[in-house]
């Protein structure tokens, strides 16, 4: 099985760099409120999974495995997604916060649908 691309794939690239806002984010906020530290920690989990899964899909032992590992990012993109407009409704993120935000994770789940799909369609195929 060929190996994902990890210096120059988008997907690598994006959900990593997307990890890195969510620790920034994180941070900025639990030396804010307390009271939300439990909403905080979900989003931390969730966007930082995201590179995760993709980064553990690299080393797949089977396109089927490599599907799946990608399956469960989108999942925690998904996720993700859910706390950001959460975040949002309540007024922790502003508007300027949460479209940047959310733009970042819909190009994530954009590239792991299609990414998703074309695996799939391989193996089907082969």
């Amino acid at each position: 099985m060929t190996q994902f691309n990890r210096e120059n794939g988008p997907l690598h690239i994006k959900s990593y760099a997307f990890g890195v806002r969510i620790v920034k984010m994180f941070l900025h906020f639990s030396a804010n409120d307390w009271k939300l530290q439990t909403l905080y920690k979900q989003v931390l989990k969730s966007g930082t999974s995201i590179s995760a899964n993709v980064h553990e899909s690299e080393f797949a032992q089977s396109p089927s495995d490599f599907a799946s590992k990608l399956h469960i990012a989108l999942k925690e993109a998904n996720e993700t997604m859910n706390w950001l407009n959460l975040l949002h409704d309540v007024s922790v993120l502003d508007d300027k916060a949460f479209e940047s935000m959310s733009k970042d994770c819909s190009e994530i789940i954009a590239l792991l649908v299609s990414s998703i799909k074309t695996i799939k369609n391989n193996i089907n195929t082969e």
